[in-house]
């Protein structure tokens, strides 16, 4: 759970026509992916047409929330938040935070899993932490 302090901070993320089915589904904490549906590619950040065919025939999908570290960075200005690229088990990348593990545990290749960070107006942001049992 993050902090008082850590949401009055939290950028909201604005939401668009073709971003608002990803928000909505993070209130009840579910991750879901665009899939283009010619090239079978899963997409994130949600867009209007596909960056690999450029296809707008686009659907969603429920992600299983899990993946590895594919890239991190500490910054230390934002009281040690961990920056990271994660790789997601379905093939997507996505930037967001490592959370619930001191920065210098985090490593490349480390198994991460979905958690949540609620956001002031009822969506929650995806955030990352190290995966149970890991």
């Amino acid at each position: 759970m993050a902090r008082e302090a850590d949401k009055v901070q939290r950028f909201q993320p604005s939401t668009s026509d073709y971003t608002e089915p990803y928000w909505e589904a993070t209130r009840h904490r579910e991750l879901l992916l665009q899939w283009c549906v010619p090239c079978a590619e899963p997409i994130h950040y949600p867009r209007q047409h596909c960056p690999h065919c450029l296809s707008t025939e686009l659907e969603w999908r429920k992600a299983a929330g899990t993946g590895e570290v594919h890239a991190f960075t500490v910054d230390h200005r934002a009281d040690r938040r961990v920056v990271a690229l994660v790789l997601l088990d379905e093939g997507a990348r996505v930037m967001t935070n490592i959370v619930n593990c001191p920065p210098d545990e985090v490593r490349v290749g480390q198994p991460v899993q979905v958690t949540w960070e609620e956001l002031a107006d009822g969506r929650n942001l995806p955030v990352y932490e190290p995966r149970k049992g890991s």
